[in-house]
């Protein structure tokens, strides 16, 4: 089987798929129309799906025996960003947009089951197509497992793709160990003690300890942690003050940690606390921190990288495969999945500068070179065949 060949056979209607998800974006679990677009593919072509976490989809495709599964992932949600792209797939809603390229992981699964379901006699096992809404907010991943998308049958083992506008197209970005970092929401409410802006000295200043208080956290990265070990504490808000005259009562601020080791992400949450506790008390004010539970690390299984870049060698040659030396301090949903089970999550590279196909994810100029879609869909196909019949 030549799976790049099948995929290019398929082209037209991948393209097709891509824009119409493009141009019909939806948002974090309120996938209604996205998913029925994605059922009505799979009932065409006969292949059986159940629903789970609210608009996810799960389908199934069983090979010519019994053996192993292997799981397939795409999310499918979009970003509340304007598509100030000219083009005619640009977006038709107003304020939604396809700016991290989920519209093409879609595109790329249904082009997998299509083919999968073709040669289901060529395979071993299962194939289990997991469609996670969700993924840009609280991550559909960890309800879709709760709810039994990795059950009956059990799956041993599950592969996932990014698009990357860094990486050109035909060549992919593979990396060993950890390949995202895991994030904790934080927030943190000072307060002190207001008064008029000419006589400090009968207040207790909220802001003078706010900003004392995000030079303190920094040290916490750069004193603390080993200095080859990535780690960062961003400060993305401070909110305090109605007029130049007024010392305010409270002040509020926030932000995101983000580490790559798990000893990391428990150390910095504890310091973080210790830290702002610290200097709030030391200077007569009070603090309220509030740190969340988000993304765990996505950790890559060394075996599982193996296989993708052994079937990516059999698509687009040893050359084209390029091995990424850093984690990724973005989060990924995949990475509740890699925590249940061995995974590997890659790069696939869709940047086009004779196109124009510069800008970043997130951006609302972001594309993608659609030559990708085949490429994609043939090393997926690939690394699906090499783990359950190798």
């Amino acid at each position: 089987m030549n799976f790049y060949n099948e995929a290019l056979g398929i082209k037209e209607e991948l393209v097709s798929l891509r824009r119409y998800f493009h141009m019909n974006p939806e948002l974090d679990f309120k996938l209604y129309n996205t998913s029925t677009k994605i059922k009505e593919f799979l009932d065409n072509e006969g292949i059986e799906y159940f629903d789970v976490a609210e608009t996810g989809v799960c389908a199934t495709i069983k090979g010519k025996d019994e053996g192993k599964t292997i799981g397939i992932r795409a999310d499918m949600d979009a970003l509340p960003l304007c598509d100030n792209k000219v083009c005619e797939y640009k977006s038709t809603k107003e304020g939604v947009m396809h700016a991290c390229g989920h519209d093409a992981h879609m595109t790329i699964a249904l082009g997998i089951a299509k083919l999968l379901n073709r040669h289901k006699d060529k395979f071993k096992g299962t194939i289990r197509m997991l469609f996670e809404p969700a993924e840009e907010t609280t991550g559909g991943a960890q309800v879709m497992i709760k709810e039994g998308a990795l059950e009956n049958p059990n799956v041993d083992a599950i592969i996932g793709l990014h698009v990357s506008e860094d990486i050109p197209c035909g060549k992919i970005g593979v990396k060993y160990d950890v390949f995202n970092a895991a994030s904790n929401p934080y927030k943190i409410v000072i307060k002190g003690q207001g008064g008029h802006g000419a006589h400090p000295e009968s207040t207790i200043d909220p802001i003078v300890i706010g900003t004392t208080v995000v030079n303190a956290i920094q040290t916490i990265v750069s004193r603390e942690l080993p200095p080859t070990d990535a780690g960062l504490i961003t400060v993305g808000y401070f909110h305090g003050g109605t007029s130049q005259n007024i010392i305010p009562e409270e002040v509020s601020l926030g932000g995101i940690i983000r580490t790559v080791k798990a000893e990391h992400r428990e150390y910095v949450k504890k310091r973080l606390v210790e830290v702002v506790d610290g200097i709030v008390k030391s200077m007569r004010g009070k603090a309220e921190i509030t740190i969340e539970e988000s993304y765990p690390c996505l950790y890559n299984d060394d075996k599982m990288v193996d296989i993708i870049k052994e079937s990516a060698e059999t698509v687009i040659g040893k050359d084209n495969i390029i091995s990424l030396k850093a984690p990724s301090m973005g989060v990924e949903s995949f990475a509740y999945f890699s925590n249940e089970r061995p995974s590997a999550f890659y790069f696939l590279g869709t940047r086009n500068e004779e196109k124009g196909i510069i800008y970043p994810a997130h951006s609302t100029r972001f594309d993608i070179d659609e030559n990708a879609l085949a490429i994609g869909v043939a090393i997926q196909c690939e690394a699906a065949l090499n783990f359950l019949n190798k």
